[in-house]
C-alpha cells in the first residue's frame, strides 16, 4: 500500500483536528445553554452542509441564546432580526441610500450580511418579507437594483417560530419550508435541567454576557472548511442512496399526507446523514445515520391531511411509520 502524499496526509490531519474542535462545541455551549445537545448537533450539521435551520419551540427555551452561544464558540459574526408584521424586505437585505455629499446612491447592507442570521419569529412577518430571505438562503447573495452582492461565508439562517401561537402569524409556505435543511424542535427542559438553569441564574449568570459565563471560541471558519471538505469525501454506497430514495418515495404514498417529500428533501437527508456520519468518526454512511437525521430533515417537508391531523397524527409519527416499513439495506 502506497504511503499518502503530503497533501492528503495534511488534509487528513486538518479534518481530524476540525472534528476534535467541533466535538468540543457541546461542552462549550453547555456553559450557557442547558440540555440542548441535539439542537447544537443539528446546527453544526447544517453548517457542514451549507444549509439552514428552522427552530421550533415555545418562548423561553433558549432558542436565541443557543444561536448566540454557537456563534461565540465558533468565532462567527451573528445578527438578530425580530420579524414583525411591519418589517420590510429592505430591513433584512439592505437598501440604496442617497449620499448628499457625493450625489450618488450607495448600498447600505442589511443584517443578512453576517455569518449566523437569527430570524426571530419568522412567521410573524408577511410573505413578501419572508420571501426576501429566499434568494439569500438559496443563492447566498442579495440582489438590489439589479446588482448581486455575495453574502459572507459561512452563512446560516436560523429561523425561530412558536408552535402554539397562531394569532397574527403568517405560516411559512411549503416552498420556503423546503429551503430549510433541518427543522429542529426545542423541547422544554427536564426537571433536572430546569433546576440547573435556575441555579445558574441565582449564581449570577447573565445570558447577555456570554464572555462572563466563560464561553470561548473553540473552533472557527478554517475548521468548518476542513470539515466540509472531509464530509464531501464521505462514502455513500448505492444501497444507502436507494434507501434514502425509498424513504422519501414512501412518504408520497402515505394515506395520511397530501404532500410527501420532494427530491430536494431526499438530497437534504443524504447530505445531513453524511455530515452526521463524519461527525461520529466514520468515512461512510450507514442506515442508522439516515434514520438519525430523518425526522429533522423531513418533518417540515410533508403536509398532513386535515382528517389525519384531527385524529392526532403528526408528521413525526408518519415518518417513523415509514422508517419502520421501508426495508433496511444489509
Amino acid at each position: 500500500m502506497m504511503a499518502p502524499t503530503t497533501d492528503s496526509a495534511g488534509s487528513t490531519e486538518d479534518a481530524a483536528a476540525a472534528r476534535a474542535s467541533l466535538e468540543t462545541l457541546r461542552t462549550e455551549i453547555a456553559k450557557a445553554v442547558v440540555g440542548q445537545d441535539p439542537a447544537v448537533t443539528g446546527l453544526v450539521v447544517a453548517l457542514l452542509c451549507r444549509g439552514h435551520v428552522l427552530l421550533e419551540g415555545v418562548p423561553g427555551v433558549a432558542k436565541t441564546l443557543l444561536v448566540r452561544a454557537l456563534a461565540s464558540a465558533l468565532e462567527l459574526d451573528t445578527k438578530r432580526v425580530q420579524f414583525t408584521p411591519d418589517l420590510m424586505p429592505s430591513d433584512v437585505t439592505g437598501s440604496l441610500v442617497y449620499d448628499t455629499r457625493t450625489a450618488e446612491f450607495s448600498f447600505q447592507p442589511g443584517p443578512v450580511f453576517t455569518n449566523l442570521l437569527l430570524a426571530d419569529e419568522i412567521n410573524r412577518t408577511p410573505p413578501k418579507t419572508q420571501s426576501s430571505l429566499l434568494e439569500a438562503m438559496e443563492e447566498r447573495q442579495v440582489t438590489v437594483d439589479g446588482t448581486p452582492r455575495p453574502l459572507p461565508e459561512p452563512f446560516l439562517v436560523a429561523a425561530t417560530q412558536n408552535p402554539v401561537e397562531y394569532e397574527g402569524t403568517y405560516p411559512l409556505p411549503e416552498a420556503q419550508l423546503d429551503r430549510f435543511l433541518l427543522k429542529l424542535t426545542i423541547p422544554l427542559p427536564s426537571r433536572e435541567d430546569e433546576i440547573d438553569v435556575l441555579t445558574r441564574h441565582a449564581s449570577g449568570f447573565d445570558p447577555r454576557d456570554l464572555h462572563a459565563a466563560g464561553l470561548r471560541p473553540v473552533a472557527g471558519p478554517a475548521d468548518l472548511e476542513a470539515a466540509r471538505a472531509a464530509v464531501a469525501g464521505t462514502t455513500v454506497s448505492a444501497e444507502i442512496t436507494a434507501y434514502v430514495v425509498d424513504i422519501c418515495r414512501a412518504t408520497r404514498q402515505s394515506p395520511s399526507l397530501t404532500l410527501g417529500v420532494s427530491p430536494r428533501g431526499a438530497t437534504a437527508l443524504l447530505a445531513a446523514a453524511r455530515a452526521w456520519a463524519w461527525l461520529t468518526g466514520r468515512d461512510y454512511v450507514t442506515p442508522d445515520d439516515v434514520k438519525a437525521l430523518a425526522l429533522p430533515a423531513l418533518r417540515h417537508r410533508v403536509q398532513l391531511r386535515p382528517e389525519a391531523e384531527m385524529e392526532g397524527v403528526t408528521a413525526d409519527s408518519v415518518i417513523n411509520s415509514v422508517l419502520a416499513q421501508v426495508p433496511v439495506p444489509r
